[in-house]
């Protein structure tokens, strides 16, 4: 089986086809730019660090697949992703977050992307760990060990006999064997958890939202303190009463966790957020300007956030709580409509950094009818999934699917244009007696066709102030 990272430019593509309808230009570029890094990785080392990913500017309104794209990539190459709004940053001295908050997201993206492999791969230890724990909470204990079933048995005088399963080592193992043929499932348990204490944030002013996670951080760590804990502090356990096959789950997890090694975990963590990470910067139009840091009112901190972005893209070490983090090799994928501005409002240097411009086209009828059929989860799927939890049988035509799509073409020409967003709208709405009652129609089959759409659409479609507010 083919490894993401070693997957061809032609097999991204075909991959992403199955989540994203159209955009043959956007799904190249990225291609193109996965491709080059596992190039990269395969230069000798004198030139590795002379070549920069290619950062990649997207173009095209909203709902027509930019950010889905960036997302399923970073999915398929198994890279931390995170995406960011520009508008939420404000120039340093201004209210609002930084810059640099982005790059200690991919971090912590990074870092909770690796756990979860390295727990996945001590999974079966764990697994065993934790069937241990539950033998011993059902009073299969062996030695020092005996459980609870067999002390009540030895103060009932009947020590001698050997209680249900056994306690001693063929009972152990007859109950090891209904452990894992889940004969045990529906039993409960008494078992003692690590509690999680719920975070609690400190107040800060607003923009000053990283200092708090530092706070808490810092408070997390002294919690970890094994004096602490000899003192009656950090993490607390607490017993509680679940069915085997919960307390199975919830003790191979804290097993797991207990097995990592952070250490590892966080070095390689860093390095994969320094040479695989992938930061999406959505409605980046929405800071461009080239006067706008001279501006007034709201618009007065454009032209600085745009400065401020700019080191960061370029390359620059950014400090986290895991240690600094070079971002020269991170892919910075951009994206906005720009329907008032235009690239060339970015300020030269930025627009120098992002050498792939994408211009992705706006949604036909007939993407909007491959978006209701043909992706691995689309929407049709989803609703007939859904409703199919409720014992109902919901087929949809293909004159359904394609009156669903005229309407919503129509909808979005009268009124804003957001893509395949629409969709949901129409489809929410179209759907809306059917999920209502949908409990007291359990065993029945309903069919989807043009003129049940018609009959329950065609006039809030037509209504164009009507449509404003409901579709």
């Amino acid at each position: 089986m083919t490894r993401p990272q070693d997957l061809v430019p032609k097999e991204i593509v075909a991959e992403l086809d199955r989540y994203v309808v159209g955009q043959a230009q956007a799904k190249r570029a990225v291609a193109i730019a996965l491709r080059n890094r596992w190039r990269r990785q395969k230069v000798p080392a004198e030139l590795r660090d002379e070549i920069l990913p290619k950062n990649i500017i997207m173009i095209g309104p909203t709902g027509v697949g930019k950010t889905e794209i960036a997302r399923r990539l970073a999915r398929l190459a198994g890279a931390p992703f995170v995406k960011v709004e520009a508008s939420k940053f404000t120039e340093v001295g201004y209210v609002g977050r930084d810059v640099d908050s982005m790059v200690r997201d991919l971090v912590e993206a990074a870092v909770k992307l690796v756990k979860e492999e390295e727990m996945e791969k001590l999974r079966e230890r764990a697994r065993e760990a934790a069937e241990e724990k539950v033998l011993d909470a059902l009073g299969h204990g062996s030695g020092f060990g005996l459980g609870f079933r067999s002390a009540v048995a030895r103060v009932r005088g009947e020590a001698e006999a050997d209680p249900p399963g056994g306690s001693g080592p063929g009972g152990r193992e007859r109950a090891r064997s209904q452990l894992r043929a889940g004969t045990l499932d529906d039993d409960e348990v008494e078992i003692e958890v690590t509690e999680r204490p719920s975070p609690v944030m400190p107040f800060m002013a607003p923009g000053m939202e990283d200092m708090a996670q530092g706070l808490q951080d810092m408070v997390q760590s002294l919690g970890n303190n094994p004096v602490i804990s000899m003192l009656g502090g950090g993490a607390k356990k607490r017993k509680r009463r679940v069915k085997v096959r919960e307390a199975l789950e919830l003790l191979t997890q804290e097993e797991a966790g207990r097995m990592v090694d952070m250490e590892r975990v966080t070095r390689d963590a860093l390095d994969r957020a320094q040479n695989a990470g992938i930061v999406f910067i959505d409605e980046i139009d929405k800071i461009a300007g080239r006067d706008a840091g001279a501006g007034q009112g709201p618009d007065v901190s454009r032209g600085g956030v745009q400065r401020d972005l700019l080191p960061i893209v370029e390359g620059s070490n950014v400090n986290t709580k895991y240690g600094m983090v070079k971002t020269d090799h991170v892919l910075f994928i951009a994206a906005g409509a720009f329907h008032v501005a235009k690239v060339s409002d970015l300020i030269p240097e930025l627009q120098g950094r992002f050498p792939i411009r994408v211009e992705l086209e706006p949604l036909t009828r007939a993407d909007l009818v491959r978006i209701l059929q043909e992706p691995k989860a689309s929407l049709v799927r989803q609703y007939t999934a859904l409703l199919a939890t409720e014992g109902l049988d919901v087929q949809f035509r293909d004159d359904a699917v394609e009156e669903i799509a005229r309407i919503a073409e129509e909808v979005n020409e009268r009124a804003e244009n957001i893509g395949a967003r629409r969709l949901h709208t129409v489809m929410e709405r179209l759907l809306d007696e059917i999920s209502f009652g949908a409990p007291d129609l359990r065993g029945q089959r309903i069919v989807v066709d043009a003129a049940y759409v018609r009959e329950r659409l065609q006039g809030i479609a037509q209504d164009e102030d009507l449509s404003r507010y409901i579709l």
